[in-house]
């Protein structure tokens, strides 16, 4: 059965391989081939029982390491179609790309999180390493104003074509009291002042130069790449830099502030994650862990807990 409101969600999980629907297409992510076709058999089982079956398949095959191919590849469905498709999560629309590797441009196993965010209903909402900015969309839908920082400046691009797709505004009206007065009557300009902002940067360096203008937020996401490349020829390794990253995001936040610790790093768990929030923040922690959705299944490669200050 499918959630309502929601075509974009995962199927099936298990240890290096997992199936998601998005819209009207199936994507089948695997380490090795000789898993594809027992992947392909338990696409039309669970397509049988939700009597659904797939107008395209796709395949991708997850890559070891930085520079190896993972674009999805066209195994099922008409090749002449666009590899474009407006899908469905929690009522909220978001674009995906079977063309743009990586991801098509949603991370179905942070659902419940996104979810989550929304449940806060922050006043304002920083998102890093945002790619396609799913989380900003979702924190926006209840009135959040958000900040989405990616040194990649076509996933931002894709991030603003997600807030189109579900009417955001990125422009919020402002009154300012002007110097000109006619009579005894002073005039009111209305103002357009950024509401949700794009910023392509490398994330690290931008997290020091928000920390300088004194900005804080109520929440803040940390999803960082396993490895990632950063400007000035500066690489990203999550086991080496996850702890200084939520020191600069802890110095930015604000009392009360929740931040989400998430990462695929297949060395660490929930704990690792605990225990590196503790050294950066000693003082009375606490955190949460949202309920897993019904349509999520338990296996799941990533591992993530929120950190309430």
């Amino acid at each position: 059965m499918v959630a309502t409101g929601t075509t974009a969600f995962r199927v099936f999980s298990g240890p290096g391989c997992w199936i998601e629907r998005f819209g009207r297409s199936a994507l089948i992510s695997v380490r090795s081939e000789s898993e594809m076709p027992n992947l392909v058999s338990a696409l039309e089982q669970w397509g049988a029982r939700a009597r659904w079956l797939p107008e395209r398949t796709y395949k991708r095959l997850l890559v070891c390491g930085p520079g190896e191919s993972d674009v999805p590849v066209l195994v099922g469905g008409e090749a002449g179609e666009s590899p474009r498709e407006i899908v469905t999560e929690s009522g909220l629309c978001f674009e995906v790309d079977f063309s743009a590797g990586y991801s098509p441009g949603l991370f179905c196993d942070q659902r419940g999180n996104r979810d989550f965010l929304r449940k806060l209903s922050p006043r304002r909402t920083l998102n890093t390493f945002a790619y396609t900015c799913a989380f900003s969309v979702a924190a926006a839908a209840v009135g959040s104003a958000t900040l989405s920082v990616d040194i990649s400046k076509s996933s931002l691009q894709r991030g603003r074509r997600n807030f189109e797709l579900n009417g955001i505004d990125l422009f919020s009206p402002r009154e300012e009291n002007q110097a000109a007065v006619v009579g005894p009557t002073s005039l009111r300009q209305k103002e357009a002042v950024p509401q949700h902002r794009f910023v392509a940067e490398d994330v690290p360096t931008y997290l020091a130069r928000l920390a300088r203008r004194g900005e804080k937020f109520d929440a803040i996401i940390l999803d960082p790449p396993t490895f990632g490349r950063g400007g000035a020829h500066r690489t990203f390794r999550v086991e080496r830099d996850f702890e200084s990253l939520l020191l600069a995001a802890v110095e930015i936040a604000a009392p009360g502030a929740s931040i989400l610790l998430s990462t695929n790093y297949a060395a660490w768990n929930e704990e690792d994650l605990r225990q590196i929030a503790r050294r950066v923040s000693p003082g009375n922690l606490r955190f949460e862990k949202p309920v897993t959705h019904p349509l999520r299944p338990r296996i799941s490669p990533e591992t993530n807990i929120w950190m309430v200050l």
